[in-house]
């Protein structure tokens, strides 16, 4: 069996999570989905030897200590990091980790590290699925099955059937977050799926694709490991090398451009937990529609997530909200308004600088 080298996207701030998940302790740090660490979860999804090979993880250097800890648990020990000296996006980060494998037919399954897979078996049966494809030299993504006209998530429309790999198909097109409508249609038409961010492709065709379409980005990115040891468990590369690499997505740089892109839909479970109104939809709901986690008491109160850390919360009569208390803060907001975090955390920093 082909060994797979997991590369985990680990350079997120999670800010959309505030004030749970701050700069220093994004949530893929956090044990939201489960008891283990969002980070933790990402890992043991490969952990299966016979599949997949070391993992390399891509992330932030004031993040190393902590990445470094979850790399503790048993069975991670050939892990390397990639300590990126500046964020720049998705395909930079990839290429750094295409080169770290070796540049050659090494395939690697690309993953953030702050998503939930809840059927780990679909979803590794779909990575079987995707890897004759990927070994043929296809740059495969993963298209989850929509459960809703979500507005928040890119789509993909899935084209004809790859002939010679049996569950996976040529990608026609790539659409932006569509509104409301568009979504709808997407829904009726079918053959759409939501682009999860998730790829399985050799090395060496995504290099050869982004020095096609990217080369300045591709020159930046070879510059900055040129006399780095890749085999070290620290990989750091060049500052001022990478500094001068544009910073664009994988989708944008590389894929919205490629020839061969193939796509495996696939239902399992998953969500990118962007908000915490995506976070309360996986919880577990009580028999009023309530997710709640932390010492809460909560009377005659309806369809409403409640997040404590560490204080008590109390409420009642209360439908449809957002309550989080973490240390000295608390934000309360409508369901479906959870987008709004941003614009909290922007007004706190704005009031800081003041």
């Amino acid at each position: 069996m082909t060994h797979i080298t997991p590369v985990i996207l680990s350079g997120g701030s999670g800010t959309r999570l505030w004030p749970l998940s701050t700069d220093a302790s994004p949530k893929q740090f956090l044990p939201l989905a489960s008891p283990r660490t969002m980070f933790a979860d990402t890992l043991a999804r490969t952990a299966d030897a016979d599949r997949f090979g070391p993992a390399l993880i891509i992330g932030a250097e004031r993040h190393a200590a902590l990445m470094e800890a979850e790399l503790a648990q048993p069975g991670f020990e050939d892990a390397r990091i990639i300590l990126e000296p500046s964020a720049r996006n998705t395909a930079p980060a990839i290429a750094l980790a295409a080169l770290a494998a070796g540049g050659g037919d090494a395939i690697m399954l690309v993953m953030p590290s702050d998503h939930v897979i809840g059927d780990l078996p679909a979803f590794l049966a779909a990575v079987d699925t995707a890897l004759p494809a990927a070994e043929a030299g296809w740059l495969v993504t993963f298209g989850i099955t929509p459960t809703g006209p979500e507005t928040g998530f890119g789509y993909i429309r899935m084209g004809d059937d790859l002939g010679d790999a049996a569950g996976v198909r040529k990608v026609e097109r790539f659409i932006e977050k569509p509104p409301r409508d568009k979504a709808e249609a997407m829904l009726a038409e079918g053959s759409h799926a939501w682009n999860a961010g998730i790829f399985l492709m050799r090395a060496d065709r995504y290099l050869a694709e982004l020095a096609a379409h990217a080369p300045e980005m591709d020159r930046a990115a070879r510059a900055s490991l040129e006399s780095v040891d890749l085999s070290a468990r620290y990989i750091r590369p060049d500052a001022d090398q990478f500094a001068a690499c544009p910073s664009d997505s994988i989708d944008y740089a590389v894929m919205e451009r490629a020839r061969q892109v193939a796509i495996v839909p696939v239902a399992c479970g998953w969500s990118d937990v962007g908000s915490w109104d995506a976070l309360a939809e996986i919880g577990t709901r009580d028999g009023d529609g309530n997710t709640q986690s932390g010492h809460i008491v909560l009377l005659d109160s309806r369809n409403t997530h409640v997040h404590a850390d560490g204080i008590t919360v109390t409420a009642s009569g209360i439908e449809d909200l957002i309550i989080v208390a973490n240390g000295s803060h608390v934000m309360i907001l409508p369901k479906g308004r959870s987008q709004d975090v941003k614009k909290i955390v922007a007004a706190l920093q704005a009031g800081d600088k003041a």
